[in-house]
């Protein structure tokens, strides 16, 4: 047994279980696998201890933001969303963020709930829920803006500012502001199609 594994046994699990939520620290990261584990460890230290994201009651890299985790719903399985870089969730003038399970969301991702009123920037607008659906992929450096809904198997393109919804889901969004590029169709197995790093930055024009 290597060391981290009974240092797990012994100190991190019993440490990590005081410190954060129970819900959050199961799944397909904790189960069989130590990944989950280290994420709790560190996090455990710069969030009660140095003091950033405090208040989240899961594992959160020092370098996301969550503006009211009460607000926001995921499952426990993409706890991974959480360990980027730069990544934005601001609800915290009202409003939910609902993530579906499975969906991925790339670094410096922007969800908000409420944008500042155009004529009173110390005022805000009314909050609107943004909901990302199941096994969605928001690639790199997109915005989602209040009121948002993306249906099942949506894949937002890098540096994306998305506006309106597209609650059916099953598209690819490219573009400020972003639009339809590509439809994806199920196939006749109901495997879903894969899409390319290299085919989104095609569709993006880069």
């Amino acid at each position: 047994m290597g060391i981290f594994r009974q240092l797990t046994l012994l100190v991190i699990k019993p440490a990590c279980r005081m410190a954060f939520d129970r819900r959050y620290l199961q799944g397909r990261w904790f189960e069989g696998r130590d990944t989950g584990w280290k994420w709790a460890w560190r996090s455990l230290w710069q969030q009660k201890f140095g003091g950033r994201n405090r208040n989240v009651p899961w594992p959160v890299s020092e370098n996301t933001v969550i503006a009211a985790p009460s607000r926001l719903e995921f499952h426990p399985d993409d706890l991974n969303n959480f360990q980027s870089f730069g990544q934005y969730y601001n609800n915290n003038n009202g409003g939910w963020i609902r993530i579906g399970r499975g969906s991925y969301i790339g670094p410096n991702v922007g969800i908000v709930t409420s944008n500042h009123t155009i004529y009173e920037l110390d005022e805000h607008d009314p909050p609107q829920d943004v909901t990302i659906g199941e096994s969605c992929w928001i690639g790199m450096n997109a915005v989602i803006l209040p009121g948002v809904t993306l249906g099942p198997h949506t894949v937002v393109a890098a540096g994306s500012v998305v506006g309106r919804s597209y609650p059916k889901g099953h598209v690819v969004l490219v573009g400020n502001p972003a639009r339809v590029s590509m439809k994806l169709e199920r196939h006749p197995d109901g495997v879903e199609p894969k899409v390319s790093q290299e085919m989104l930055a095609d569709q993006a024009g880069e």
